[in-house]
């Protein structure tokens, strides 16, 4: 089985996160994301280049709790992937990229806060990820003693 792998980006929240809904009821959270570049110099010291700044989409369950939880500002990890797009609108064509992201989280090298640890309720039945139960043995001969 091949590995699959993401891309991740870590920047601030440049934008107010914008939660809105798909034609399907789908929750769709965009919000507008800075990434600071450095330049190290050769005296061991860096110098910061210009911020970029990239288009954020996430959906679904990330999209609502990032709405909840995430605010411009903030400084925040993303995974997921890039998504370019092109399309032509009164004649003149469009592109661009995004990232799409499936997961969303407060970057912990640069922010404090505190984690509610109560049970939240998932829809997932949790016996789906519990280790299989094994019947212990009878005696014990069954197991070579």
């Amino acid at each position: 089985m091949a590995i699959r792998t993401h891309q991740s980006i870590s920047g601030f929240v440049a934008s107010e996160p914008q939660l809105s809904y798909t034609e399907r009821g789908d929750a769709r959270l965009y919000m507008k994301v800075g990434i600071e570049h450095y330049r190290k110099e050769l005296d061991n010291t860096f110098t910061q280049l210009e911020t970029t700044f990239h288009d954020l989409i996430a959906y679904r369950g990330a999209a609502e709790q990032g709405a909840e939880r995430i605010a411009k500002g903030d400084n925040i990890i993303a995974d997921g992937r890039v998504r370019e797009y092109s399309y032509e609108r009164n004649g003149q064509r469009y592109e661009g990229e995004e990232f799409i992201a499936t997961r969303i989280g407060h970057d912990l090298a640069r922010t404090r806060y505190e984690v509610d640890r109560t049970e939240r309720s998932s829809g997932r039945d949790g016996a789906a990820f519990a280790a299989p139960q094994r019947p212990a043995p009878s005696n014990a001969a069954t197991i070579g003693m």
